[in-house]
């Protein structure tokens, strides 16, 4: 079953009392979501976001919620631009860039995984392996249509 967004062909919509059906745009929930993530070349986290097969829905303009480790380190803004919601559906893929570790002494936490949900709200998250990461004070920009602006500065 589906979490938030809608299966395109099976009565998705609402009635307009004429017997036509309007589609109604949902928001993404991160069980309607393929998800990956994987380490890039400059040392940061490419977080990717495909829309499951036959589900449409929107990402709401706001950062993905990026969490690490048991005591629920939480990724801050890694850009000050407004976000644009993001439709996904059939190929549309949605990225966002995470900087583990924007410090630059030497502690940090290691871990092995990221975290990951839609927004603050998202009560589905999930956890992508991600290999072994040092975390202090984490970075994730807004979702992006473009791999390449989903590139973090810290």
């Amino acid at each position: 079953m589906p979490g938030k967004g809608t299966v395109d062909g099976e009565g998705s919509g609402y009635d307009t009392g004429s017997g036509q059906r309007v589609p109604v745009e949902q928001g993404c929930g991160a069980n309607d979501i393929d998800w990956s993530a994987k380490s890039q070349a400059g040392g940061y986290i490419l977080i990717m976001a495909k829309a499951k097969s036959g589900i449409s829905c929107w990402l709401p303009a706001e950062l993905p919620t990026v969490a690490f480790g048991s005591d629920g380190t939480e990724a801050g803004p890694a850009e000050q631009t407004p976000a644009t919601d993001i439709k996904l559906s059939g190929s549309t893929v949605a990225y966002a860039g995470v900087i583990t570790k924007t410090t630059k002494g030497n502690w940090s936490k290691v871990l092995d995984s990221i975290i990951v949900g839609v927004g603050d709200e998202d009560p589905d998250p999930v956890s992508l392996s991600v290999g072994t990461i040092n975390v202090d004070h984490p970075v994730v920009t807004n979702w992006h249509t473009a791999a390449k602006d989903a590139v973090p500065h810290s």
